[in-house]
């Protein structure tokens, strides 16, 4: 059983100093808040969800009783505490002792998005009071910039899998690996359908010799081996590739200092099937390889198919 040293310091049976890892799970409302606590229960952490701020160093002082010995905590903190939401930050920033490790995980998504999910699943935003959910959200994300900003990770759920959400909750708590906090979503997309609006990156590559005038590839995509290396091979795709890598890391890190949280890179070909398919996947393979997060899709890749 631990006992706390004169110092008021958790120490385990041999003595030693015994750290309490605390997670503020905080951000939008339908961000994905309640997956993530679930997730981290999975790997071990107490869970708690809808603890109101005002609450919080009572809570923290029952965790570190010599009775309890928790060592991963992770406390859901949102609006829905009403009156009692107050100031996460001045709670958070309370003098606990150094046996509590606080960091704060922040889950986003775009207003589109949480618009979606609010309509698809028929629920009232807390902070609706009568208006609309555009309303709710934009006064939601007024009352939480602080919080935001204090993050110690931010994770934007926009077009994100659960599964994907997942990795990532896996990644920063259980395998301790160096976390990025933009998410980068690399897509394809064919011109003839129209350009998708929430890209902020879009790269024409019509340049490019077309696969789908070659009989014996028109039915492939760029997924496949044999559309992807003729594609690529010609020395115009071979310079592409090496000026596109070098602009997209040299925007990436400005990007992040300006607060962005999300970049959304989109290829477009004709169709949306071969050329832009083919730089699609490179550049996913290239950003994963270097470590950072990164989604991917295709857009147009199954239209007009006859595989």
């Amino acid at each position: 059983m631990g006992q706390k040293s004169n110092s008021g310091i958790m120490k385990n049976e041999k003595g030693a100093a015994r750290l309490m890892e605390c997670v503020i799970v905080t951000g939008m409302s339908g961000a994905g808040k309640s997956l993530t606590l679930k997730y981290l229960e999975d790997i071990g952490f107490f869970c708690v969800d809808n603890l109101p701020p005002a609450l919080l160093p009572t809570f923290v002082e029952i965790c570190t009783n010599n009775s309890t010995e928790m060592e991963k905590v992770a406390l859901g903190i949102d609006i829905r505490g009403g009156k009692l939401f107050g100031d996460p930050l001045k709670f958070i920033g309370s003098d606990y002792g150094p046996e509590v490790n606080f960091e704060v995980l922040y889950l986003d998504a775009d207003d589109k998005e949480l618009i979606k999910r609010y309509k698809e699943t028929r629920r009232m935003h807390p902070l609706m009071k009568g208006g609309t959910i555009q309303s709710g959200i934009i006064a939601e994300r007024e009352l939480l910039q602080g919080i935001k900003e204090r993050a110690d990770y931010i994770i934007d759920t926009s077009g994100m899998l659960t599964r994907q959400l997942k990795a990532q909750i896996n990644e920063i708590f259980m395998n301790k690996k160096t976390f990025n906090s933009m998410i980068i979503s690399v897509m394809s997309f064919g011109f003839k359908y129209g350009i998708p609006p929430e890209a902020d990156l879009v790269f024409d590559v019509r340049f490019l010799p077309n696969p789908f005038y070659i009989p014996e590839m028109r039915n492939f995509t760029g997924k496949d081996k044999i559309v992807s290396d003729f594609v690529l091979k010609s020395e115009e795709a071979k310079e592409f590739s090496k000026k596109l890598c070098d602009m997209i890391e040299f925007l990436i890190p400005n990007y992040k200092n300006e607060g962005k949280t999300r970049l959304v890179i989109a290829f477009g070909c004709t169709g949306g099937k071969h050329r832009s398919v083919t730089f699609a996947v490179m550049l996913y393979n290239y950003l994963t390889e270097k470590g950072y997060s990164t989604l991917s899709s295709h857009r147009d890749i199954d239209k007009d198919s006859k595989r």
